[in-house]
């Protein structure tokens, strides 16, 4: 797969006729129309006044070998049209297709699935807007680029990015430093994907005025009233994403890169799980479950995700023989961590994944034929992340922060990681953000209490733009090592010192090697390691 170095380059690699045969539902406008109606460019003195606009950008998801979502929002009612050209161009040659009315019942956002696109594919693509009646687009318009996932049999180069945590802490856009400075970097890395591994928005974190840092430096924060209080109605919960869509680099970032999603905890409030009764003084609202439909709906409505996880938040997504990529969904259907249970038990249900979920993950892993797969993971396994403020004891991921056999969660992570022993599943790479540092942790038997697993890799890294911290302690039981990590110099580090991070993974279509790449907020590498496939 080629690489250029900007969107306009990436433009000009694409061989004409590429898309031009690609089809889909909701194709509607034939060329023609397409490239003579008032949202074509060139246009625009044909536009009328009055007409829908997009308000927050456009971004696409969950791409496939031959289609993609694509996302927008309007600032009214109004009908959706994605454009798809093979020259970028968005004339006599692309392809219309009609979208749904986006309504205030999803905040005027709404999402296009398109198919029939070519696999390993650059793909150029136009939003626009029309009136809901509307047979063919008259509108407002923002351009997009996406890359489609290789066929099964297409061994091409990989490289897709990884971080989660935004706007965590109360550090929200600063002009000082261009917003989010880190989304130029990530840019600049020309991706094929980005996984995001949660905390998309910090719903339960607020956004007030400047603050001064331990040098002397003022951090100045862009204050707006939907950030000004935590979000308790739906509007407060969908205003978190805006907040974030509002700044310039990072809309610019999802226009550009195909996302694939998957939530944590600030998405709702801190440490959340199911039927919790939270004990916070802000909140007039107590129960999670119903904060918990609130944010899961903003969530929805504002990340582009497939139809096809409409009913969960984890999934499979394929990228030709040299890559299957597990989201996991590790909030929704964690117990409340019971230490009764008894050490050294191992088993599928409870824990931080739910029965049903353990299950399709050790299934999915065996039926993948492809040479890596990486668990994208909203938290990570060895890294002891403590929840004192539900039990001065508590614990919020996995790691139980005792040396013994697994206890609690572990037990749920020790059966899956010995199943997959069991079944020859080898070569996977666990991915994950949320301790706000980066981290490079390997696994090994030969220093576990619990030894029924092969050795492997958990990567981490993050946040995005939140405070820094760290580094958290590692729990023994799976035999963790600490081969590298960068971590702030105090805690709650500001991103405007510095500390932010994210992660780079790039698959060799020959050697097959998989190599990872921890990043800084200017893009510099900090560390890296390239892992030969076992067989």
């Amino acid at each position: 797969m080629s690489t250029p170095s900007s969107p306009l380059s990436r433009r000009g690699a694409l061989r004409g006729g590429a898309l031009a045969a690609a089809g889909g539902a909701g194709l509607l406008v034939p060329p023609s129309a397409a490239a003579a109606s008032p949202g074509a460019p060139g246009s625009a003195a044909l536009l009328r006044s009055g007409l829908p606009t997009i308000t927050h950008g456009v971004q696409s998801g969950d791409v496939t070998a031959g289609g993609a979502t694509v996302w927008t929002r309007a600032d009214r009612t109004a009908r959706m049209f994605v454009q798809v050209s093979p020259t970028g161009t968005f004339g006599a040659d692309c392809r219309t297709h009609r979208g749904p009315v986006l309504t205030a019942a999803s905040d005027f956002t709404g999402r296009l699935e398109l198919t029939g696109l070519p696999s390993a594919a650059e793909v150029p693509y136009r939003v626009v807007l029309g009136e809901p009646d509307a047979h063919r687009p008259d509108g407002h318009g923002a351009e997009g680029f996406l890359r489609t996932a290789p066929a099964t049999g297409d061994a091409r180069r990989i490289r897709f990015l990884w971080s989660g945590d935004q706007t965590g802490q109360g550090w929200g856009r600063n002009p000082d430093i261009g917003g989010f400075p880190i989304y130029r970097a990530m840019a600049a890395r020309d991706a094929d994907f980005f996984l995001h591994s949660g905390d998309t928005v910090y719903a339960d974190g607020v956004i007030t005025g400047d603050v001064t840092l331990p040098d002397g430096r003022v951090y100045r924060n862009v204050v707006t009233e939907e950030k000004s209080h935590v979000a308790q109605t739906l509007d407060d919960f969908r205003g978190a994403f805006r907040y974030n869509l509002e700044d310039e680099a990072y809309r610019a970032f999802f226009a550009r890169i195909p996302q694939v999603n998957q939530w944590d905890d600030h998405e709702v409030h801190n440490n959340w799980f199911p039927h919790q009764l939270i004990d916070d003084e802000r909140y007039t609202e107590k129960r999670v479950d119903v904060l918990w439909a609130r944010g899961e709906q903003a969530w929805r409505e504002y990340v582009p995700i497939s139809s096809n996880r409409t009913s969960s938040v984890y999934g499979q997504f394929s990228f030709g023989p040299l890559l299957d990529v597990f989201v996991l969904d590790m909030r929704s259907y964690r117990d409340q961590n019971p230490w009764g249970w008894a050490g050294g038990g191992i088993r599928p249900d409870g824990g931080i994944l739910g029965a049903e979920q353990a299950h399709w993950l050790v299934e999915a892993m065996a039926a993948s034929t492809a040479r890596w797969k990486v668990v994208q993971a909203d938290m990570p396994i060895g890294l002891v992340v403590p929840d004192a403020q539900t039990d001065p004891a508590g614990v919020e991921a996995v790691a139980q922060g005792d040396p013994g056999v697994p206890r609690g969660r572990e037990q749920q992570i020790a059966w899956i990681l010995r199943e997959l022993k069991a079944r020859g599943v080898r070569d996977h790479v666990w991915l994950t953000a949320d301790v706000h540092y980066t981290a490079a942790h390997r696994y090994d038997p030969a220093r576990a209490v619990f030894t029924e697993f092969d050795p492997f890799w958990e990567f981490v890294s993050g946040p995005l733009h939140a405070g820094s911290f760290g580094p958290g302690d590692l729990d023994p039981t799976f035999g963790p090592e600490v081969v590298f990590q960068a971590v702030p110099p105090h805690a709650n580090t500001s991103p405007l010192e510095g500390s932010q991070f994210f992660g780079e993974v790039e698959i060799d279509p020959d050697s097959q090697e998989l190599t990872v790449v921890l990043r800084d907020i200017a893009g510099a590498a900090l560390w890296s390691r390239t892992l030969t496939p076992t067989s």
